[in-house]
């Protein structure tokens, strides 16, 4: 043990040395070093105070938060059958130590104590707000309950986690499970050169001759998007549609039941009607109503638009190549087609002014204008892997504000899509205004001999949408760890991502980075002005897409799941209000569906559409002002990104904008409001 490095104090992760024989035992000794912690407090002679409880419980587990937090981001970042095998002993036990300390009566009568005389203690807000969390954090996962009842929660507890992981591996399972192996060029026809290029990398590392289309998003989105083969897209398109929904090993289908199940016992047995009862009145939104009518009002708005938009791309197809029904596996393909002939943009000819590098520069370069920062490679910081890019950020007094790992390609230890987390949390301890260790992980185009990696205008906005919450990691500026950052309502932690996206349409921006890599030419202004104009291009059936995403959330977490035998039948009576596209029998969005089922987004997904809101009212007061405009960022970073979850997410949102968000913004900036 003296040699596992996670035992140690260490300031960036010590990736170096770590093997992934250490995390077992540093896991169970940090738990048990945070337990004897916890035992000091609830053994304390004297009267419960803030100090003494809440602050003392506050800054307990430092060690095995960071540890956990390394563990945890390796399994999802560069995972193997070993990390995956230990992280089903780990969650289990995490869980349990959760449910000991939740469950801990001592100490929640010393947290209870000092709730109910709160008013003696002379509190500010942010003191106010964590002993409301820890309260609450209490009382909302089973402190009131009997014994019988507690042990029952554990046991719901422990399952759940379980089941949560394998939901994710199966799911990656399948992912890397398939792969279209194509040895006729004919195949690739309508395909860009550098996916045709890419293509041959992955079957060259897989020693296979030819070209690979994986289902990973750099692989699977340009060949749904530019294959002219209808028959490969549809394959490639149900292969997708089908993860874990197959019989075989990895079918998640009783998975889903099971966690739905489970969850809705877990919220009756703390006294609230359904899973999403619970989760909500932790939200912005506050109860299933709210977000029903919140969604319901958003889907009267889109559904004409997209019924419109649906029949126009069908018309299109039918002309062009006497398509008679527009299949899911069309979609992409005739919509770019469609784009191009509207607004002669194709992604393609975008993707040379994007290399990934300089859209790097451009990144840290908008957050320079807007905050102040600097960003510097430091080399010296250890990485998890080669691909990572490693920066030491500063403020204008160059005084460090964030360590910043960036990690952007797929590999096969990696899940899809792209994330924001986080290495260390900032807090203010012993006098010491401690800074954060902020990570981005994503899965772009990987560079090839000939061809560096070249974003589409899509992940250029994804970049900047991570790189929002990463902002809102690194300025986070509050005393608490457990207040600091991201750690906010869910359906407020999307604003600083999302407002982020803005950036990325308007000249002055775009002029900063997005250059020619082969000429240096900067990107000319018609091209600008048509991506500002395709911005609402099908604008109505992104929404109403989003917005079955949330309405299937909120079907399996609204309601008691106990009848639900099929997941198959009920995921399509949740989708019939929204469904344009034929069904297809073979696939099936829940059993993939990451986001509610392995994520933290159960009864949050439609937090994306809420805080859409929030960003596109937010982002009209920085165009009134200048999107640069110091003082509206000053005013963005001293009220929403360096407050975390000290304050009411709506009242900080009411400091910064002078008013409550107004959901026309939305509605205006989609093309859905005539």
């Amino acid at each position: 043990m003296d040699n596992n490095p996670l035992l140690h104090k260490f300031n960036t992760a010590p990736f170096s040395e770590l093997k992934n024989e250490h995390f077992l035992p540093a896991i169970k000794q940090l738990i048990a070093d945070t337990k004897d912690e916890v035992d000091a407090i609830v053994r304390n002679s004297e009267a419960p105070t803030f100090t003494n409880t809440v602050e003392a419980l506050e800054n307990t587990g430092l060690q095995l938060d960071r540890a956990t937090s390394i563990f945890f981001n390796l399994n999802s970042a560069e995972t193997s059958e070993e990390i995956q095998k230990i992280a089903q002993v780990i969650s289990p036990l995490l869980t349990e130590f959760s449910n000991d300390l939740l469950l801990n009566e001592q100490l929640f009568s010393r947290v209870k104590a000092v709730y109910d005389t709160r008013k003696e203690f002379n509190l500010n807000a942010e003191q106010n707000m964590l002993l409301d969390k820890q309260y609450k954090g209490f009382s909302r996962n089973g402190a009131n309950l009997s014994e019988e009842k507690k042990k029952t929660l554990r046991k719901l507890d422990t399952d759940l986690s379980k089941l949560k992981l394998t939901f994710g591996e199966n799911v990656l399972a399948e992912t890397n499970a398939y792969q279209m192996h194509l040895t006729n060029e004919e195949d690739l026809a309508g395909l860009p050169d550098g996916t045709k290029e890419a293509a041959a990398q992955v079957a060259a590392e897989k020693e296979l001759e030819g070209w690979v289309i994986t289902l990973d998003y750099p692989s699977y989105i340009p060949f749904m998007k530019y294959a002219e083969n209808r028959t490969l897209r549809k394959e490639l398109s149900l292969a997708f549609g089908a993860r874990a929904f197959k019989e075989n090993k990895n079918n998640n289908e009783e998975n889903v039941l099971k966690i739905v199940r489970l969850r809705h016992q877990r919220a009756l047995l703390l006294g609230y009607k359904s899973h999403a009862h619970f989760v909500l009145e932790e939200r912005m939104a506050e109860t299933p109503q709210k977000v029903h009518s919140f969604l319901n009002e958003l889907l009267e708005k889109a559904k004409p638009a997209a019924e419109e938009e649906f029949k126009e791309l069908q018309a299109f197809a039918n002309k062009l190549d006497g398509i008679e029904q527009l299949q899911k596996w069309d979609s992409a393909f005739y919509a770019e087609k469609l784009k191009q002939q509207k607004f002669s943009l194709d992604d393609e000819k975008l993707k040379p002014y994007f290399k990934l590098e300089n859209v790097i520069d451009g990144v840290f370069t908008v957050a320079k204008k807007l905050y102040g920062l600097t960003f510097k490679i430091d080399n010296s910081i250890e990485k998890y892997h080669q691909d990572v890019k490693t920066y030491r950020v500063t403020d204008a007094e160059d005084t460090l504000v964030a360590i910043f790992y960036a990690d952007f390609h797929p590999r096969p230890g990696k899940r899809g899509g792209a994330w924001m987390t986080s290495y260390k949390p900032q807090q203010k301890f012993h006098g010491i205004n401690d800074r954060p260790h902020i990570s981005i992980v994503c899965n772009f185009t990987k560079p090839t001999p000939t061809t560096p990696s070249l974003l589409t205008f899509n992940e250029v906005t994804t970049l900047f949408h991570e790189f929002g919450h990463a902002l809102h990691g690194m300025l986070a500026n509050t005393t608490y760890k457990s207040l600091s950052g991201t750690s906010v309502y869910w359906d407020f932690v999307e604003l600083p991502s999302q407002i982020l996206e803005n950036w990325c349409y308007e000249k002055e921006t775009l002029e900063l980075f997005a250059t020619h890599y082969k000429t240096g030419e900067v990107i000319p202004m018609e091209l600008v002005q048509k991506i500002k104009e395709s911005a609402t291009f099908h604008e109505g059936m992104q929404t109403l897409r989003q917005l079955s995403f949330g309405l299937l959330d909120m079907s399996w977490h609204g309601n008691d799941p106990a009848n639900i035998s099929e997941v198959k039948k009920f995921e399509t009576e949740a989708f019939s209000g929204t469904q344009l596209f034929p069904e297809t029998p073979e696939t099936c969005m829940s059993t993939a569906f990451s986001h509610i089922f392995q994520g933290g987004y159960s009864a949050g997904y439609y937090s994306y559409k809420w805080a859409e809101v929030l960003d596109a009212d937010a982002f009209a007061y920085f165009k009134q002002e200048g999107i640069f405009n110091k003082k509206v960022a000053d005013k963005f970073k001293d009220f929403v990104l360096s407050q975390g979850g000290t304050e009411d997410p709506m009242e900080l949102y009411v400091k910064f904008r002078g008013k409550k968000p107004d959901p026309e913004a939305l509605l205006k900036r989609a093309g859905l409001l005539n």
